[in-house]
């Protein structure tokens, strides 16, 4: 059995156990006065907290619509238009027995056609030998020897310059070869034109050429001498007719050119010395009194070609 004197003796009070207990609120006490003294001091020394900022509300941008491209003016390609109203019989008329020294000469004998062929509207239309100024004259749209289907040799918007019939003055007076003129876009009809005849004296060839297409119609004609050559450079078909009176072209088309002798004020009583194709028995060489002769199967082929139609005789 245990001897009671080994359990331990009860405490007391104000024995060491509640010592303990005393010293360990002390120094609860004393910590929790230190934390509030701290606390004290940090919420002293803190600045308060600022207030939040409050966020702008960004309104919506606004796109501005993009202003109109104004539309360009258009350029006028050459000269401006005119629109004057003129009583065209009033003035001279331009055909092939005109002599008009207001008239232009052609100053591009060798030069390119436009590929087109106007005719006038109405009665007739007003020929300018300058566009910024007056009329000289009137082609007329109907005239008994033609020559109103005209070939364009240069286009603008509002102009065209042509080929036209008759001449600035005779031989003996001045200069007499091909004439031409400006016409108003707004007095003619146009129509394509895709073929041209080509003639070379020193080569002996004549074609009808239409774009790369070459078609030899004659290498064996005759041309005009010396005292009367044919006129070089570009002109047209002005008339296309059979005359039974001219017994030499043994009932073949006579295809008349709009360009006249370089040297002839006039020819068999007449006073105009025009240029042809025709048929003629002799056909080679320098023999002519400046037409082109040709034989039968050339001459016929040649006046299937239409008015206007344009011509180049090349030396």
């Amino acid at each position: 059995m245990a001897d009671p004197r080994d359990e331990p003796a009860p405490a007391e009070p104000g024995g060491a156990p509640w010592r303990l207990s005393l010293q360990a609120w002390i120094a609860i006490a004393i910590a929790a006065v230190l934390c509030a003294v701290v606390l004290t001091v940090w919420i002293r020394t803190t600045p308060p907290l600022a207030a939040p900022t409050p966020t702008a509300t960004v309104a919506p941008t606004r796109t501005a619509a993009p202003a109109p491209t104004p539309t360009p003016t258009p350029t006028v390609f050459g000269y401006p238009a005119n629109t004057t109203a003129y009583d065209v019989q009033t003035l001279p008329q331009v055909n092939v027995f005109t002599v008009l020294p207001a008239l232009l000469v052609d100053d591009a004998p060798f030069g390119a056609f436009a590929g087109e062929t106007v005719r006038a509207t109405g009665i007739g239309a007003p020929v300018f030998a300058d566009p910024a100024g007056a009329p000289v004259g009137y082609v007329p749209r109907e005239f008994p020897y033609e020559g109103t289907t005209l070939p364009v040799v240069e286009r603008q918007d509002n102009w065209v310059k042509v080929l036209l019939t008759g001449r600035q003055a005779v031989p003996s007076q001045g200069n007499p070869a091909q004439a031409a003129g400006w016409l108003r876009v707004q007095d003619v009809e146009t129509a394509a034109s895709d073929a041209r005849v080509e003639v070379s004296i020193s080569a002996h060839t004549i074609e009808i050429v239409r774009g790369a297409d070459r078609q030899l119609v004659s290498t064996d004609f005759a041309w005009g001498t010396s005292e009367t050559p044919t006129p070089l450079g570009r002109t047209f078909i002005m008339y296309t007719a059979v005359v039974p009176e001219f017994a030499y072209t043994r009932g073949h088309p006579i295809v008349y050119f709009g360009v006249q002798s370089p040297t002839l004020d006039g020819f068999g009583g007449a006073d105009v010395a025009i240029t042809a194709f025709h048929y003629h028995d002799d056909h080679s060489g320098p023999i002519s009194n400046g037409c082109l002769r040709l034989d039968a199967a050339a001459i016929d082929t040649l006046a299937q070609l239409p008015l206007g139609t344009p011509i180049i005789v090349n030396p």
